[in-house]
């Protein structure tokens, strides 16, 4: 009887199972032994989607409704292939009552989210010096309407409760947290100090202490440094050794809206802290060079038989791409922009040249091809 109650416990792991990315192999006859279960998940994370008046409009359809789609047409399959993907949501999407803005208070229609959930994103981070760019009542406004959509996990702001989200996939648990510097000298209300995560040390310290037995990798979303410096500050450098001291697994930073280098550091445990400190912009109309070359960080996480590790660390360089009446905007990665492309970019000041360039000095592996090929 024990026999035939393991072998149906066991024909219902295998059919519960089967949508998880599984390796198993027999057992070996010659070696008497079994290959110990390995489990993969691979994440996408973007940058900054920064939607300015003239992205919003130029996507704006007769009928008065907005459709984005086509932004991300291009990129689209290579995020859904991933187990998980993230993206830093710079701007609240607080209802058409709000007013749609961009710059210096944005506020996107909400039809954006329902394109991030077709495009692929899972996780959505709101933690960033825009978040309260329509008060509290714009940013509960947004955290209700992205609450309705069953795909999404909300980092970085929410409306009660802690700050730690928890997602697990593959049989693997990802723990996230997200922080940012400040919300444009804008106060977080005196009733719900909580709606925002500001960086904190002590405060981080507790949740991340918190948080670490909960889960196998643990991620932290930074959004931090001064806009458009090409370098990390002190400030990042500083709080990147502080995470790295908590037994931190990646952190994902955004803020600066151009790209910055990717590093690892030692941890407290004797493993290593993966980051990279700016993915610079996703979708936008800023209108200098250095802000129309961004990243998307590809990560894959790894347990086998107890072990966890970080097995690929890489960046798929893109293009925002927008022709010279700021219309048409569209993210390339790097590898399939072509030359026409580039010339009827909005921007005349640019080159191949230039895209290669940024992309030699941010110390990690440049995707130089369809990432399908990596493994996931």
């Amino acid at each position: 009887m024990k026999l035939r109650l393991a072998l149906l416990l066991l024909c219902n792991f295998l059919i519960f199972s089967c949508s998880t990315k599984l390796s198993v192999t027999s057992d070996d006859p010659a070696a008497g032994k079994s290959t110990p279960l390995k489990y993969t998940l691979s994440l996408i994370a973007a940058g900054d989607n920064l939607f300015h008046d003239s992205l919003i409009n130029s996507f704006r359809m007769e009928d008065g409704t907005y459709d984005f789609s086509s932004i991300y047409d291009v990129i689209k399959p290579i995020v859904q292939k991933a187990d998980l993907a993230f993206i830093n949501q710079e701007t609240v999407m607080a209802g058409e009552s709000f007013g749609y803005s961009g710059y210096p208070a944005f506020n996107t229609p909400q039809s954006l989210a329902f394109t991030h959930a077709d495009t692929g994103f899972d996780i959505v981070n709101i933690a960033n010096n825009h978040a309260m760019d329509k008060g509290a009542s714009g940013l509960i406004s947004t955290l209700d309407f992205l609450s309705s959509i069953n795909e999404f996990t909300v980092i970085g702001a929410r409306k009660e409760g802690k700050s730690a989200r928890i997602i697990t996939k593959n049989n693997i648990t990802l723990g996230l947290l997200s922080y940012t510097y400040g919300l444009n000298g804008i106060a977080l209300p005196k009733d719900n100090p909580n709606l925002v995560s500001i960086i904190d040390k002590t405060k981080m310290t507790q949740e991340i202490n918190e948080l670490r037995p909960l889960c196998d990798f643990l991620i932290v979303s930074m959004h931090w440094g001064a806009e458009y410096l090409l370098e990390p500050d002190n400030t990042q450098t500083d709080l990147a050794e502080f995470l790295a001291l908590q037994n931190v697994d990646l952190v994902i930073g955004h803020h600066p809206h151009v790209l910055q280098k990717a590093d690892k550091l030692p941890r407290a445990d004797g493993k290593e802290m993966f980051l990279i400190y700016s993915l610079g912009n996703f979708a936008s109309h800023q209108r200098e060079r250095e802000r129309v070359i961004g990243g998307m960080l590809v990560v894959n996480f790894e347990k086998e038989d107890g072990k966890l590790s970080i097995s690929d660390f890489g960046m798929l360089p893109v293009i925002t791409h927008y022709d010279r009446s700021f219309q048409n905007t569209k993210i390339y990665p790097l590898y399939a922009y072509t030359e026409e492309l580039l010339s009827e970019h909005g921007l005349k000041n640019i080159s191949m040249e230039f895209f290669n360039n940024v992309t030699k000095r941010l110390n990690i592996n440049i995707i130089t091809q369809n990432p399908y090929n990596l493994g996931f």
